[in-house]
């Protein structure tokens, strides 16, 4: 279990400057609330922990107590097939959620492992329920933030049941642009955290299928890569792409 980081309390200033692009802004800082209630929000989003590139946040069958925002850093959920290879179910990135798969069993049915050196908020799952029970603007936000999580991951799989190679690594890089976008960071210009193995895992795609891609993607002159830094220099080129009509 990867070390946690100090538990002194983080002064609300510190939680809304690091809150500002995260899905838990929200929840932390709904609109209407009083001091006192932002003060008890306070005290519930103030457990982080830190954790060091490969570090598992939580494993497949852990018993679930809490839901993590992603402070900084990036992950990826993944599954052990019967075959014994890792199945990659998503990348998650500052700002977005992690453990509401373990809502419905209560216990987590991926894992989640930091791609990066990562911190992220947890929240007690009980607590956040009955304190939802009290502030009734914090249950609200806190169904909006769980059906915008379920509604984008419907997306994403929606649109990979019936793309082809290209349709599916244009979706994936400009899914990528738009989440980084969403918190202030360059739409067309970016690092990958994943491997081309991990993308390819989450794509449905074998690894050199995906590595001829994006050398065709290059050639075509819609981006620009160099290991994994990646520029994007034809938006409308890739949303052809997605659209068949590449």
């Amino acid at each position: 279990m990867p070390p946690e980081s100090s538990n002194k309390p983080i002064s609300l200033t510190i939680i809304k400057t690091a809150c500002s692009n995260c899905n838990l802004r929200e929840l932390c800082l709904p609109l209407g609330l009083t001091d006192e209630e932002l003060h008890r929000l306070d005290d519930l989003v103030s457990n982080r922990r830190r954790l060091k590139r490969g570090d598992r946040l939580y494993s497949f069958g852990a018993p679930f107590d809490a839901i993590y925002a992603i402070r900084s850093g990036f992950f990826k959920t993944d599954v052990l097939l019967e075959d014994g290879r890792d199945q990659v179910t998503g990348f998650q990135m500052a700002g977005e959620l992690l453990g509401l798969d373990g809502i419905s069993t209560e216990h987590h049915t991926c894992n989640a492992v930091a791609l990066e050196d990562s911190e992220i908020c947890a929240i007690p799952f009980s607590r956040l329920e009955s304190l939802s029970r009290e502030i009734h603007t914090l249950q609200h936000h806190f169904h909006k933030v769980m059906s915008r999580e379920i509604v984008r991951d419907h997306g994403v799989m929606m649109l990979l049941g019936t793309m082809r190679a290209e349709e599916r690594l244009a979706a994936f890089l400009l899914n990528l642009s738009q989440r980084f976008t969403a918190r202030g960071f360059s739409h067309a210009e970016f690092y990958l955290r994943m491997t081309r193995e991990e993308i390819g895992s989450y794509l449905g795609l074998k690894l050199e299928t995906v590595s001829r891609t994006f050398s065709r993607f290059q050639e075509d002159g819609h981006i620009a890569v160099q290991q994994k830094h990646v520029r994007i220099l034809d938006v409308a080129g890739l949303k052809a792409l997605m659209n068949h009509r590449g």
